[in-house]
């Protein structure tokens, strides 16, 4: 998967209104990975700045990480507005950056044959794809003979069982799905999104 790092500076004394965070993936979605929003180096974005305004190296506002999770994990796209991660002045006097990293990468869930298929989402799922049946030989092979395993075969199963819901269990069983190729051991994989429940405006302010 492919990791992206953002820096965005923050003015020191002006006020930054609706200033949008925007990120778009171009396959996959979104994982925050790390988001800091404060100072942790005396170098970053400190060009033209006098030292007294760099001096604090151990700010940073709690729950940044949290905000930019709950916003952005799941999805394709992602726009944060500064007044969401600016509720307070961790650090007086400082000037103070957003330093984020995220990843791009499928969200999915793969459940064998009689366990269940977990999904979790911060807001709520979209079910993008779901085949049960088996696609390789080693995916759900532990403990199962070769016969059972041998067959590739793929059955696509389109389901909105879990859709708007924040998370969901699915049992995998055959009187379920039905059985796409008898005696082969079987899996359900499943590629979904998380989204809002409500879309808003691109100009609103979160």
């Amino acid at each position: 998967y492919k990791i992206i790092k953002r820096l965005l500076k923050y003015l020191l004394f002006s006020s930054l209104g609706c200033f949008p965070v925007w990120w778009v993936t171009e396959s996959g979605v979104i994982t925050v990975q790390s988001a800091l929003y404060g100072r942790a180096d005396r170098e970053t974005c400190s060009e033209g700045k006098p030292a007294q305004q760099l001096s604090n190296i151990n700010c940073y506002q709690l729950g940044t990480l949290d905000v930019f999770k709950r916003r952005c994990d799941g999805k394709r796209q992602c726009e944060v507005n500064t007044t969401t991660v600016r509720k307070s002045d961790p650090c007086f006097g400082i000037f103070k950056y957003l330093d984020t990293t995220y990843a791009c990468h499928p969200a999915h869930s793969v459940a064998c044959e009689d366990s269940y298929a977990n999904l979790h989402c911060g807001q709520v799922i979209f079910v993008s794809s779901a085949n049960y049946g088996r696609r390789d030989r080693t995916t759900c092979s532990t403990g199962q003979p070769a016969s059972q395993v041998e067959t590739v075969t793929l059955y696509l199963f389109l389901t909105h069982s879990c859709d708007g819901k924040s998370s969901c269990s699915v049992k995998v069983r055959g009187s379920l799905f039905g059985d796409p190729c008898f005696g082969t051991y079987k899996y359900l994989e499943v590629t979904y999104t998380c989204q809002s429940k409500f879309s808003k405006a691109p100009s609103d302010c979160w």
